[in-house]
């Protein structure tokens, strides 16, 4: 017997006495208690065919009811219990045995299913799960695919009785709710209604007491139902729910665009009529270029775009043989120019705050194709009209969706880029609609995705000329680029591009040429610099010097925002060369930082520690100079009481440094430093460099001046001093 059967014998026999009992009172005297015992067999039997089932979804469908031993059935005193626990042991074992061969059967089944959907075989595909589900009924997998195929069929009736048979294998199947609330959304049923009440099979979303109210909403109760079970799907769901709100809102629309045509309003029977008039063929291209200016000025209200929509406008326009000519004709004429225009101009008519019409022009393929191909257009009005068109579909949650789900990115990024070449208006608004995208988590995730495809572009970013492009365009697709390298994947593939980074230098190379004009082009460049510092290893350690000694210049600067970032940046690159420090302290490093502690803010304070850390570790001589501008090291003291735990860490470091310098450390017997560098090193910090340096510095002030060395004991500091040395072990 192998282990499968020897386990659910096991569990016959547990219960062993309660079915001795049972074939007792079946050979009762009493045609009652027979019954009775009958009844009760079965029940239990059917209890352990369900202990036999291996798939994870459990039904109650088709069940093969197992009946006592025939012997049981014609006679109760001829059976036995030994031949009862055989028969039961028997038709388990050929019960399980069937499941796990139909269970092979129905995987193939589904699999080649799948494959006939994803070559577009729906119908094919629907009777693979078919077959699938004659061998295995309770295979939640197979009713799911199937009800996604009669959706690609528009057969959403029969999708949604796949949906609920699915329910019944596993309430919980999110994949059936995201599908019934499709089917629902196409066949508009927002409300409960009678048919959804009286379904033979019972229903997951009735077994739910908030969804019985009268007043909700079928297809967007499914999609909240998916939350409840699984609140990591928040975003695919909050988009599923915005198109039940946009069907809705669109249906209302229609209705009222009916209600005024049929009162016999002049602009929507103009707008009705005039579209008869565009779908005429052959005719000549000013013919359609004068109908749709026409239909553009009668495009004034919500009932005009709606019944622009209804009566197929975007149809009629797009798929007319004459107009798609005009767009796809490379060298376009002055004829050719014109159409493309008008067309564009009544697509922004239609579409201003019709976020419907917006779902129906960007959805269509081609149309996606078309828009993102005429913002590279070699005609300045065709660039225009269609940068103005994308700019109005951003000013929507559901547009910005559209354009990043349907548009073709990098062709539109890299058209974006370019307007930068133009006037500041364009460029402006061609930087506005980047950065509408840029905040949409969607774009940032394709952003990392497809960097590399990308990259080209904004490297000719850092190339651009900035006494010819725009300063305020170009500060804006800088500083996109700089939030964008804020994500660690984003900054490592940006920091491995030795192109970029030479861009980088360039550009700031040109600007320095005139710091005042370019101020602001500078202070955006060294924002995205200070984050490509960030990256270890850097491009180069050529590249981090010559960045070094940009920013030793830069600290000349009257702006205090220059100075800021460009001492951030030298925070982060400084320690890359002995050589470049060197050079830090001829330009008087020491003296400038010491400048920013006394007068610059907590930011610029961070910065500066850092580099007269790095300075003071490196050479005695910037160690010398600290203690000539700070005698008391009173202002270094000052900054180990920050909640900056960065600040602290560097102010600790540096003044272990300085207590090499001799004298420096008697000088300090009067204050309070042993007890707070104590008070450091032993801390519960988050950051262990704070309790490390803190350690280090102690113990180069004790051995600088022994007289410490009582007072640390007195204060129990060895102890402290102790437990510091795994920190700096592990370090």
């Amino acid at each position: 017997m192998d282990a499968d059967q020897e386990k659910d014998l096991q569990k016959f026999l547990k219960n062993v006495d309660e079915i001795s009992n049972l074939i007792q009172e079946m050979n009762s005297d009493d045609p009652v208690v027979q019954q009775k015992a009958v009844l009760e067999t079965e029940k239990r039997l059917l209890l352990m065919e369900e202990d036999q089932e291996e798939d994870e979804c459990r039904t109650t469908l088709n069940k093969t009811m197992i009946s006592p031993p025939q012997t049981a059935m014609k006679s109760a005193e001829e059976i036995n219990s030994e031949a009862f626990l055989a028969s039961v042991e028997k038709d388990a074992k050929e019960r399980a045995k069937r499941r796990r061969e139909n269970k092979v059967l129905a995987d193939a089944l589904k699999e080649k299913g799948n494959e006939a959907f994803a070559e577009g075989n729906y119908e094919t595909a629907i009777l693979c799960y078919s077959e699938g589900l004659e061998k295995l009924k309770d295979m939640k997998v197979l009713y799911t695919n199937r009800a996604q195929a009669y959706m690609k069929l528009e057969d959403y009736e029969k999708a949604l009785v796949d949906c609920e048979w699915a329910l019944k294998c596993d309430e919980k199947c999110t994949k059936a709710y995201f599908h019934m609330g499709k089917a629902n959304l196409a066949l508009k049923n927002y409300s409960v209604n009678w048919r959804s009440l009286n379904r033979n099979v019972k229903c997951t979303l009735c077994s739910y007491a908030c969804l019985l109210h009268w007043e909700q909403e079928e297809s967007r109760e499914c999609y909240k139902k998916i939350l409840e079970i699984n609140p990591k799907l928040q975003t695919q769901v909050k988009d599923y729910l915005n198109q039940v709100d946009l069907q809705e809102k669109a249906d209302l629309q229609e209705k009222e665009a009916r209600e005024l045509l049929d009162s016999g309003k002049n602009t929507a029977v103009t707008t009705k009529n005039l579209l008869e008039t565009l779908s005429k063929p052959d005719q000549i291209p000013l013919f359609y270029a004068g109908g749709i200016e026409i239909l553009t000025e009668m495009i004034k209200e919500c009932t005009e775009q709606t019944l622009f929509r209804t009566h197929n406008g975007f149809s009629i326009i797009s798929d007319n043989k004459v107009i798609r000519r005009c767009f796809s004709t490379a060298g376009k004429d002055a004829v050719e120019e014109t159409v493309c225009v008008s067309v564009l101009k009544l697509w922004q008519a239609v579409c201003s705050g019709n976020e419907e019409n917006q779902h129906v022009l960007v959805m269509h393929h081609d149309r996606a194709r078309l828009l993102a191909a005429l913002l590279s257009s070699k005609v300045l009005a065709i660039r225009q009209q269609s940068l103005a068109l994308l700019l109005q579909l951003t000013q929507t949650e559901s547009g910005r969706s559209l354009i990043i789900n349907h548009l073709d990115l990098t062709r539109l990024l890299e058209a974006l880029v370019s307007f930068l070449d133009f006037s500041d208006k364009e460029a402006n608004t061609a930087m506005g609609l980047f950065t509408d995208l840029a905040l949409e988590e969607r774009f940032q995730v394709w952003f990392q995705a497809n960097l590399p495809g990308v990259l080209p572009a904004l490297t000719g970013v850092l190339k651009t000329d900035p006494k010819v492009s725009s300063s305020s365009a170009l500060c804006q697709c800088i500083a996109i680029m700089g939030n964008l390298s804020a994500e660690p994947a984003t900054r490592r593939h940006m920091a491995a591009c030795e192109e970029f980074g030479d861009g980088c230098l360039d550009l700031l190379a040109r600007c320095e040429e005139d710091v005042d004009l370019f101020r602001e082009v500078i202070y955006t460049l060294l924002g995205l610099m200070m984050n490509l510092c960030l990256q270890a290893p850097f491009v180069s350690e050529v590249w981090a010097v010559e960045v070094s000694r940009r920013c030793l210049s830069l600290l000349n600067s009257q702006d205090g925002g220059i100075l800021t970032r460009a001492a951030g940046v030298l925070s982060r690159t400084l320690s890359s060369s002995l050589k470049i420090v060197e050079e830090a302290l001829r330009a008087g490093m020491v003296k400038k930082m010491m400048k920013f502690l006394k007068t610059g803010g907590e930011t610029a304070s961070r910065y500066a520690i850092k580099i007269l850390a790095i300075c003071t570790n490196s050479y005695h001589e910037a160690r010398e100079e600290v203690i000539r501008l700070d005698k008391k090291l009173s202002m270094m003291m000052k900054l180990l009481s920050s909640e900056d735990e960065v600040l602290v860490g560097n102010a600790a470091l540096c003044l272990g440094n300085c207590m090499e310098v001799p004298n420096v450390a008697s000088s300090l017997l009067k204050t309070d430093l042993l007890q707070v560098l104590l008070k450091l090193a032993g801390s519960d910090t988050q950051k262990t460099a704070v309790q490390v340096n803190a350690g280090i510095a102690l113990g180069k002030l004790c051995t600088a001046e022994p007289r410490f060395v009582a007072q640390l004991r007195k204060l129990h500091g060895l102890e402290i001093l102790n437990s510091t040395m795994k920190y700096i072990s592990d370090s």
